[in-house]
């Protein structure tokens, strides 16, 4: 299938600046991944971004048994003014 490429930048001037970029950079992507076979872009898209994100003693502490304290009671034991998630 085709596509139409007036279309599709129409669809690029409709997005914010930001997300101009997030596209400049996915289409970046795609050029690289077209031009070559890289590896690496199998494995980034194995990996889920919050194991990405997570070090290796966040890691270790989601694996441990010392619970898990919720936002709210966070908020109420240290008396604090902001919601946490």
């Amino acid at each position: 299938m085709a596509v139409d490429k007036k279309l599709l930048h129409e669809m690029i001037e409709q997005l914010s600046e930001s997300d101009q970029q997030l596209a400049y950079e996915f289409l970046l992507h795609l050029m690289q991944k077209t031009k070559k076979d890289h590896k690496w872009w199998d494995e980034i898209e194995e990996v889920s971004e919050e194991e990405a994100l997570l070090t290796e003693e966040e890691k270790r502490q989601l694996q441990g048994d010392e619970g898990y304290v919720t936002g709210g009671d966070a908020k109420r034991e240290f008396g604090l003014q902001i919601d946490l998630p």
